[in-house]
């Protein structure tokens, strides 16, 4: 559980600390989706194009699944106008184009998926890896080919790992802020958000008592209402509409069932985090060495990887939706450079937190 875990001397570590590791992981991504950034064939997706729309103001023709996802498109827009203006010193001939609103949307998701990622970074601290192992975890995070494809296109699942990030963070470490975070921007990146909601009440319960998280989810849930309000008034649209389209997803799920136990299945689960996966395979070898005293994994950890299957189930994007589990998956990975035997000669280990340095956040 996650009161059982320790609050130790590197979680205090100073800002500066911090900014050195959000600054490795918008490097990382800031590079690797550059090039899909600059090159994506937008003929080949749906989502993008229709995030493009949102981000203008033109919520008529775009999918019910996406048109109330404002977040990250209103986020872009307000970035765009200042990044037009330079388009029309430099490159006049793009200014009047998708690229300032494309150069936003690159800008913005990179961002704020490198600030989901030192979220993971805080969380495997919590768990007792050490800070090079828990750097490395969240560089293996950040070269899924889904981290490219999230920071560089016009898309909005950026925030919802975030959201995840700081549910996770937010219930192991007891912090009150990073949850009330969490419940807040939730309901605004995605509609799934409800499935994440009943693991916040149980796991969350240190950080923020069921009854102030219950009163963050209604008044999450009350702006979201409002935005879902506005727009369908601009389109003409009724609530039923909705309602409709949520349960049209419950026909994904013997389709992503029989994707799931396929080798086409196995491939993209497999292509999530690629051969880091192998990490995270040696620990099945044998026991790691993990010094008592240090936490396990735990409920909470395997309870949202559960929640984040039924989001893969039911999208049938088996790939998309799994890397939601990338704050369970930087945590076991960092404990197994840590501790496990077969990466000592990383010497990792050397300075985990509460080990013998003794090393002071």
């Amino acid at each position: 559980m996650p009161a059982s875990l320790p609050l130790s001397s590197g979680l205090m570590l100073r800002w500066r600390q911090l900014l050195v590791v959000y600054l490795l992981c918008v490097g990382v991504l800031a590079g690797s989706a550059y090039t899909m950034y600059v090159h994506y064939d937008f003929s080949h997706s749906l989502d993008t194009r229709s995030y493009l729309s949102v981000a203008r103001g033109e919520f008529r023709g775009v999918s019910i699944t996406r048109r109330y996802r404002v977040v990250v498109p209103a986020v872009a827009a307000a970035i765009a106008w200042p990044l037009e203006q330079v388009y029309a010193r430099i490159w006049p001939q793009r200014a009047a184009t998708d690229w300032p609103l494309r150069l936003a949307f690159y800008v913005v998701n990179t961002l704020i998926l490198a600030l989901a990622a030192l979220f993971m970074f805080r969380s495997c601290l919590l768990y007792g890896a050490s800070p090079g192992a828990a750097a490395l975890a969240v560089v293996a995070v950040l070269c899924s080919r889904w981290a490219v494809y999230i920071a560089g296109l016009p898309l909005v699942d950026s925030l919802y790992m975030l959201v995840f990030a700081l549910a996770f963070y937010g219930a192991i470490s007891g912090s009150g802020w990073a949850l009330a975070a969490c419940i807040l921007l939730g309901p605004q990146a995605k509609e799934s958000f409800v499935f994440l909601a009943p693991w916040l009440v149980v796991f969350g319960r240190r950080a923020l008592p069921w009854p102030k998280q219950l009163a963050l989810l209604a008044l999450a849930g009350a702006l979201a209402y409002g935005v879902r309000h506005w727009i369908d008034a601009q389109v003409g649209a009724t609530p039923q509409e909705s309602m409709h389209n949520a349960l049209d997803h419950l026909n994904n799920l013997l389709y992503s069932l029989r994707r799931l136990f396929s080798v086409k299945g196995a491939g993209e689960i497999f292509s999530i985090f690629g051969f880091f996966w192998l990490v995270l395979l040696a620990g099945l070898r044998g026991r790691s060495a993990v010094p008592a005293g240090q936490p396990a994994l735990g409920l909470a950890a395997w309870a949202l990887v559960a929640v984040v299957v039924v989001h893969m189930l039911l999208s049938s994007d088996l790939g998309r939706m799994g890397y939601l589990a990338a704050p369970v998956f930087a945590a076991s990975f960092s404990r197994q450079l840590t501790w496990h035997p077969l990466f000592a000669w990383l010497r990792l280990g050397d300075n985990a937190v509460g080990t013998r340095t003794g090393a002071k956040g």
